[in-house]
C-alpha cells in the first residue's frame, strides 16, 4: 500500500512533467522537481530515469483518455460522444509532440506499443454503441477512424482549428448510407 502523501507526490510529479515538457521537450528532471514542489531523491524514487517519467506521462494522459468513455456515453449520444472524444485526443496528440521530443526512438515504439491497444479499445466502444443505436455504419473500424484522425492533430490550430471541421468531415463518413 502507497501513502497518501507518496501518491500525491507522483500525482503532482506527472501534472508538473506533463506541462514541462509540452512546453520544452528538453526540460530537466531537476526543473521537474522543483515544479512540482519536490526533492529529487523523490522523483527519482518515483521514476528513475528521464524516460521512465516521460513514459508515465505518456500512460497517465492515455488513461485518462480512455478512461472518459462510459462517462461520455453515459452523457452523450455516441456520435456526439465520439466526436467530443476525438477533439480530446486531438488535444491531447498535440500536447505530445513537446514530450516526444523528450523520447528516445526505443521509447516511441515502446509508448505506441502500450497505447494502440487501449486507444483502439476506447474508438471500438463508441463505434459499439453508435453501431447500437443506428448513428454509425457497420462497417466502421476502429483502426481506419485512428489512421484517418492522425491528419487532425497535424492540422494547422492557428490562427483557426481546422480540426473541428475536418473531424466533422470524418464523422459524416460514419453515418449510415441511406
Amino acid at each position: 500500500m502507497v501513502r497518501s502523501d507518496a501518491r500525491e507526490n507522483r500525482v503532482r510529479i506527472l501534472a508538473a512533467a506533463r506541462e514541462a515538457f509540452t512546453q520544452d521537450g528538453a526540460t530537466s528532471m531537476n526543473q521537474v522537481a522543483q515544479r512540482a514542489g519536490v526533492g529529487a531523491g523523490t522523483l527519482y524514487r518515483n521514476f528513475p530515469t528521464r524516460e521512465a517519467l516521460v513514459l508515465a506521462v505518456y500512460q497517465d494522459e492515455v488513461e485518462r483518455i480512455t478512461g472518459a468513455v462510459p462517462e461520455l456515453l453515459a452523457e452523450r449520444a455516441p456520435l456526439d460522444a465520439l466526436e467530443h472524444w476525438t477533439l480530446d485526443l486531438v488535444e491531447a496528440m498535440r500536447r505530445k509532440h513537446g514530450l516526444g521530443d523528450a523520447l528516445s526512438p526505443s521509447a516511441h515504439q515502446t509508448i505506441t506499443e502500450q497505447t494502440y491497444g487501449p486507444v483502439i479499445a476506447a474508438i471500438t466502444e463508441l463505434f459499439d454503441a453508435g453501431k447500437k443505436d443506428g448513428s454509425i455504419r457497420d462497417d466502421a473500424d476502429a483502426g481506419d477512424f485512428l489512421q484517418l484522425t492522425g491528419a487532425l492533430w497535424r492540422a494547422a490550430s492557428t490562427p483557426v482549428d481546422r480540426a473541428p471541421r475536418m473531424l466533422a468531415m470524418i464523422l459524416d463518413g460514419l453515418r449510415p448510407r441511406p
